[in-house]
């Protein structure tokens, strides 16, 4: 028999939290520890396997609510507790928010932003949640924007693997530069680096209930952007404490594979990073120059980098948007959560 302690937690306003599990799906299972004023329900679950499926739900008299979207997956063979965050609104589905621009006066230009809220964001404010900052922000939600009508599906695939139950939810910040070239290549990805560290990420951090923390603070690019997003984390390792540089044109405008071979790694050990293109061309070689680089100035593969190369992959939004997955599960993934 399997066992494991789970912590709901909803702002309840009537009734309690109960849960129906995949051991009787007609049956209320009760918590054993209830704290009010922090809206927390916890509850001993048991199984004769090492995984159930369960649903949070709330108990209001003789009325019975289900939480919205898919069933929990829970797996019942470690000790640790797992949290859970449920939602009861049919209209509390993922949502992208209109554009917006920020004026950065370090660049003293505006840059614009949209941003995806998970599944609940608005309805379950008790969570918070970890950051990913993308770049080429107008290629990753919708096909009208996106270059060639080529978008990321950003949203599809954060909802699949939430829906999969396999990553922890994340807020996504699509960042759009109209001087691309200037800022994701040296010397102008400094100032934008300062731009969004001390101008655009705080103001997301006061706005948006966000895990504001390096190890929960993701940057994620392509191609030019992927070279950005691995600077931003070098340069600000107390601010990005992961990056995925997805076909990422290193050498062409920066000199990060000679940072990474010449200074201290002291203040890197805690980062992740994530490496990969497609071959034969789409920057195979520079991204494989950089994963000798962290190997070489002692990265350990598997733990503190990742890097893979796809057969045949091109160098577009439809090959990225197909793997887009890969980083996400690195950095929020069940299995890889930092806990606090």
């Amino acid at each position: 028999m399997f066992r494991r302690r789970l912590r709901v937690f909803y702002p309840l306003r009537s009734g309690a939290i109960v849960l129906r599990t995949a051991n009787n799906w007609q049956r209320d299972l009760e918590p054993v520890a209830v704290a009010p004023e922090a809206g927390c329900y916890d509850f001993d679950v048991t199984g004769a396997h090492s995984s159930l499926e369960l649903k949070p739900c709330i108990r209001d008299g003789g009325r019975l609510l289900w939480s919205e979207g898919p069933n929990k997956l829970v797996i019942l063979s470690t000790s640790q507790p797992r949290d859970i965050y449920p939602y009861f609104n049919r209209a509390g589905r993922s949502r992208i928010t209109p554009r917006r621009s920020f004026y950065a006066q370090t660049l003293g230009r505006n840059l614009e932003t949209r941003i995806y809220l998970p599944p609940g964001y608005d309805e379950n404010t008790l969570k918070r949640f970890p950051v990913i900052y993308m770049h080429d922000g107008r290629n990753l939600f919708f096909p009208e924007e996106a270059y060639l009508g080529r978008e990321w599906q950003i949203d599809e695939t954060l909802d699949r693997l939430d829906t999969m139950n396999i990553i922890d939810q994340v807020i996504v910040v699509g960042l759009h530069t109209t001087s691309r070239m200037q800022d994701y290549t040296q010397p102008g990805y400094e100032p934008f680096g300062r731009a969004l560290v001390e101008e655009i990420k705080p103001v997301i951090d006061s706005e948006f209930r966000t895990l504001s923390e390096a190890r929960w603070t993701a940057v994620l690019g392509s191609s030019l952007g992927g070279v950005a997003s691995f600077y931003l984390a070098w340069q600000w390792p107390h601010v990005f404490g992961n990056a995925a540089c997805l076909s990422s044109s290193f050498g062409f405008r920066d000199d990060l594979i000679h940072r990474v071979r010449s200074e201290s790694l002291s203040t890197h050990e805690s980062q992740r990073f994530y490496l990969d293109s497609g071959w034969p061309r789409d920057n195979f070689q520079a991204t494989l120059g950089m994963a000798h680089a962290l190997k070489e100035a002692g990265f350990e593969f598997g733990r503190q980098f990742l890097h893979f190369a796809f057969p045949l992959a091109q160098h577009h939004e439809a090959a990225w948007a197909a793997r887009s997955h890969l980083p996400i599960q690195l950095f929020s993934g069940k299995l890889a959560i930092r806990e606090p």
